[in-house]
């Protein structure tokens, strides 16, 4: 049987990001992407200029579309930026009765700018973080999940993961990326897991990171779908990330925060 991952995302005109990086992960790591595109974006390697929201009504007619069709294996969420989409994507998986889902809490973009609106944070946590297998923020959005200031070490990050798990997460992989240090480390917590795992990549120092969390997140994803259980398909993500942002400096896309090389495996820039 042909894995299958749905993403459930905003578009990024750059591609970059968002469903474009997903699809990419998908076909990179051996897994049929399919999509529900949640919110068009205005975007290039330097920031986003504009945000057009799909109507939730429009949101859950993809969502039927997808699942009265194709055997999902796994799900991974992105960019919901209003309370009435993330209503729909909650309603919709349910009566679908969706399974593996990667919830990446998507509120800020690489370039700063903000992609969730506040009185959708509460709505997030209430909808989907149930529904979840595992939820991926980042240092930032942990912080602003939690209530808490930006962990500042491993303790710190720790913490928080489970804290989330209090708000109804069942697993929770607090991502190392915008700290500080020779590794960049990830850690996963979870309800059933004990003691928490340490994933930990030497730290590249590279301004092409563009994408970095939709592509983990949606590589997670892929390991699902494809049967491996949740600490190797963590395992497997961040070491295909890991090598997508090393290689990314071999391309020259954009003036700003550039993308990671999806296909540094299968393919070489000249």
């Amino acid at each position: 049987m042909t894995a299958i991952a749905l993403t459930i995302a905003g578009s990024d005109s750059s591609g970059g990001a968002g469903i474009q990086a997903d699809l990419k992960t998908f076909s990179a790591l051996g897994v049929y992407g399919a999509s529900v595109i949640t919110a068009l974006t205005a975007q290039n390697t330097k920031g986003v200029s504009g945000i057009h929201d799909v109507p939730p009504d429009f949101v859950n007619a993809q969502i039927d579309a997808v699942f009265s069709d194709l055997k999902v294996d796994a799900v991974k969420i992105g960019m919901l930026s209003n309370r009435g989409v993330i209503e729909a994507v909650a309603d919709g998986l349910k009566r679908h009765n969706a399974k593996n889902m990667v919830l990446d809490p998507v509120m800020v973009a690489t370039s700063g700018d903000k992609l969730l609106q506040d009185d959708a944070i509460a709505a997030l946590r209430e909808e989907l973080f149930p529904l979840a297998l595992i939820i991926t923020p980042n240092l930032p959005e942990a912080a602003a999940l939690t209530g808490a200031s930006l962990a500042r070490d491993e303790r710190e990050m720790e913490g928080q993961a489970w804290s989330l798990l209090t708000e109804g997460a069942q697993n929770v992989l607090m991502k190392g990326g915008h700290a500080q240090g020779a590794e960049s480390v990830d850690i996963l917590v979870g309800r059933r897991l004990a003691p928490s795992i340490r994933f930990a990549t030497k730290r590249i120092v590279t301004k092409n990171t563009h994408g970095s969390g939709c592509s983990l997140s949606s590589a997670i994803a892929a390991g699902l779908a494809k049967g491996v259980n949740l600490i190797d398909a963590v395992r497997g993500a961040k070491e295909y990330v890991s090598g997508a942002i090393a290689a990314a400096d071999d391309l020259a896309i954009g003036q700003g925060s550039g993308p990671l090389h999806h296909f540094h495996a299968h393919w070489r820039t000249p």
